[in-house]
């Protein structure tokens, strides 16, 4: 294949975006497009060496597979490994038990699917994990592993009946990120099928490239070049990705890689030597970029500065640099690297992440690393649940109905409540429902019939993301007219990073707090202007003061391993001032 500098001028402009957007960089507020530019640039040059390939009568799936393990293996393994000791020092045993499963995932080539249900990517624990990013190289992978023996296969069919056929496959992934970005964000946004049109309009580039040959058009190159600056811009993360809007990006990117020659005003922008360069070292840049500003933040109670940032942005390109020549090129020789040493190195690497992955998680993050003499433990949500629902429903059995009974309806937050009351109130009966979408579920019709058929005297809605209902109101004098006490429990949140108490012995770790993450105190505030004060109840105002909350007791222990639920020490701190609460008490006694 030819080489065009151009297309690693287009590596620069992706590459750059994603890590100052990564870096906190408002301006940058749509870099993460970047990925998507990647991705078209993927498709196309896996797709033309495929052509050729098949074209000689030379394909391999083999030396494919090689090819491909020399160029992202060695780099990628080499970037874990350095992770390792730092999670180890610097984590807390929550982080380092999803560090592992990351460790595991990555090495499968699967970390999509595990964000898919850990979190999500504009979650803030986001910016703590050191192997989120990687989730891209999952789907590359994905594709490189299925697309090529698709490619042989197909190719029976005739070569324009390929092309269609991919043009099919492409729209009928585009239809799913069309939806899925309306019924689940979190999964369309890493869902390979969600993703596969944007690979897919690199291999029709290829396609149309190999037919037609590559075009002179300066205005459409230009085009192209502006479509992505705009999008790295104007986009932000209210944008759904994938979706409608992705097409600028990846339009913009088949634009410049098909009339972008080096005759075109873009072209001669990308074919800067400074673009050049950094795109010669994009792939390890972006390996790096995201594990330094992980622990960065890991490591300082407060946040990163910009010049922070900007220091780490220079140590993440001289980190690639070293990489790209002391790992990348050597793993890409032949004469150093047998074919029989690089797949014996990659499974060799493999089997040891994942057996550190699998450690990790298994030990629950080696919490006695942190905490030799005890005083860490997981969230009661996490350990407990499974026979919470199972003690209640024994207890209610057992109990006349016309005792008190409470009822506790929302998420997982509304767990934590249920066990405040398990804990601290064991004689009061009450029972726990817990829903995917409490809001629903607060303004369905039928809750009140519910109520009444269960006998409840109160009922306590509990929601992490706050009560910002329309029917609120409503829901309130209906449950006032029946007697039913309605009390709405506000959000709580622990701090952006807890990760530092790793630093800290025992004895430093006594009675401290942290400032709540300021999308919570926005939820509490915003509850509080609409709910009736006799309504609702705030976990902020109760035990915060100036602005800290508590994140450790008297002895150290956590209050919150998660930075959201309860530990069983938050449990017993949490428990006494929140049944004294006026609005608790009156609805419990």
């Amino acid at each position: 294949m030819k080489y065009r500098a151009e297309i690693d001028g287009l590596r620069a402009l992706a590459v750059l975006p994603v890590i100052l957007f990564h870096a906190g960089f408002d301006w940058f507020s749509g870099g993460f497009i970047g990925v998507d530019v990647f991705f078209v640039i993927s498709g196309y040059l896996i797709t033309t060496i495929l052509i050729k390939d098949i074209e000689e009568k030379r394909i391999s799936i083999i030396a494919f597979y090689e090819r491909r393990a020399r160029r992202i293996l060695p780099a990628l393994f080499f970037v874990m490994l350095v992770c390792i000791p730092f999670a180890w020092m610097w984590m807390l045993p929550d982080a380092l038990e999803n560090f592992g499963q990351s460790l595991v995932s990555t090495s499968l080539f699967s970390n999509n699917f595990l964000l898919m249900v850990t979190s999500g990517y504009w979650d803030l624990a986001s910016e703590y994990k050191p192997l989120m990013h990687t989730w891209s190289l999952a789907v590359e992978e994905q594709y490189y592993i299925i697309f090529p023996i698709f490619l042989i296969y197909a190719w029976r069919l005739g070569k324009s009946k390929v092309l269609w056929l991919i043009f099919f496959i492409a729209l009928i992934s585009f239809t799913l990120s069309e939806y899925g970005w309306r019924l689940n964000p979190n999964t369309n946004f890493y869902n390979s099928p969600s993703r596969a049109w944007e690979l897919l309009a690199g291999s029709i580039a290829a396609f149309v490239a190999y037919q037609k040959g590559l075009k002179n058009n300066n205005g459409l190159a230009f085009l192209g070049l502006i479509a992505i600056i705009f999008s790295i811009f104007a986009f932000n993360e209210e944008t759904p990705f994938p979706s409608a809007y992705t097409l600028v990006p990846v339009i913009g990117s088949v634009l410049i890689i098909l009339y972008a020659d080096n005759r075109t005003f873009a072209a001669k922008i990308l074919s800067t030597k400074i673009l050049v360069g950094i795109g010669l070292i994009s792939y390890s840049l972006y390996l790096w970029h995201q594990p330094i500003f992980a622990f960065a933040r890991i490591y300082k109670q407060d946040i990163i500065t910009d010049f922070e940032s900007y220091i780490y942005v220079l140590l993440s390109a001289f980190l690639a640099f070293l990489t790209w020549k002391y790992v990348e090129t050597p793993f890409r020789n032949k004469k150093i690297f047998s074919s029989f040493k690089i797949f014996c190195y990659s499974a060799f690497m493999m089997i040891f992440f994942i057996s550190i992955g699998l450690y990790f998680h298994t030990s629950n993050g080696a919490p006695k690393r942190i905490f030799p003499l005890g005083g860490y433990e997981r969230s009661t949500h996490e350990i407990k649940i499974a026979n919470l629902n199972e003690v209640t429903a024994k207890k209610n059995l057992n109990n006349d109905l016309n005792n008190k009974h409470i009822y506790i309806l929302g998420d997982s937050f509304a767990s934590d409540i249920a066990y405040l009351f398990s804990y601290h109130k064991p004689k009061i009966k009450f029972t726990l429902e817990n829903s995917e979408n409490p809001i629903k579920s607060i303004c369905d019709v039928k809750l009140i019939k519910k109520l009444e058929q269960l006998h409840i005297s109160s009922i306590m809605f509990v929601y992490d993301e706050g009560f910002d209902l329309f029917c609120l109101n409503n829901v309130i004098s209906a449950l006032e007219e029946k007697k039913i006490k309605a009390i709405f429990i506000g959000t709580k949140q622990f701090g952006n990073n807890l990760n530092w108490l790793a630093r800290l012995n025992s004895g430093e770790r006594s009675m401290l707090c942290q400032a709540p993450n300021s999308e919570k105190i926005y939820f509490d505030l915003r509850d509080t202007s609409k709910i009736p004060e006799k309504n609702y109840f705030s976990f902020f105002s109760t035990f915060g003061s100036n602005g800290c909350f508590p994140i450790t007791n008297a002895a150290g222990e956590l209050l919150s391993s998660d930075r959201q639920h309860f530990t069983i020490a938050g449990v017993e701190y949490f428990g006494k001032d929140f049944f004294d609460n006026k609005n608790i008490y009156s609805a419990i006694e």
